[in-house]
């Protein structure tokens, strides 16, 4: 079987905490999980944006398990363009990226930009004096 990834938004209710749903996909829907952002608060509504591998089927199932507990499941709809031909390579951005997509090449001091790294946190939008990051917004599935 062909394993996939895709990125979620995950909202849970305030119940949620008490139950080990990370760990049923784990091990009964066979779902590698990779944490990019979370901001959880006991008692109160956490979010987590995840990265999910696993076969289409399996994702799909996990994902009907976790809604069957209160978990809005909300495909990553996003992803951050850059307008390279324009960039000054200030290298800005590369302060903000925690998520180490943005990086400049120890050589050349040329920005390079790893989409697959990217988590859409938008702190770059911010950073660019340029204003050359830009949202795209596309089908998640």
């Amino acid at each position: 079987m062909k394993m996939i990834k895709r990125r979620y938004v995950l909202k849970f209710p305030p119940q949620s905490g008490d139950k080990p749903l990370s760990y049923v996909l784990v091990k009964e829907y066979d779902i590698r999980i990779n944490i990019l952002k979370a901001e959880v608060v006991p008692g109160k509504r956490g979010n987590l944006l995840l990265e999910l591998e696993g076969t289409s089927s399996n994702i799909k199932n996990g994902i009907k398990y976790l809604e069957q507990h209160q978990v809005e499941c909300s495909p990553l709809d996003k992803k951050i363009t850059l307008n390279m031909d324009q960039c000054i390579h200030c290298g800005n951005c590369t302060a903000v990226c925690f998520a180490g997509a943005l990086t400049m090449h120890p050589e050349t001091w040329q920005l390079q930009f790893n989409k697959d790294e990217c988590i859409v946190c938008e702190l770059c939008l911010k950073a660019c004096p340029m204003n050359l990051f830009e949202i795209d917004f596309h089908n998640g599935n």
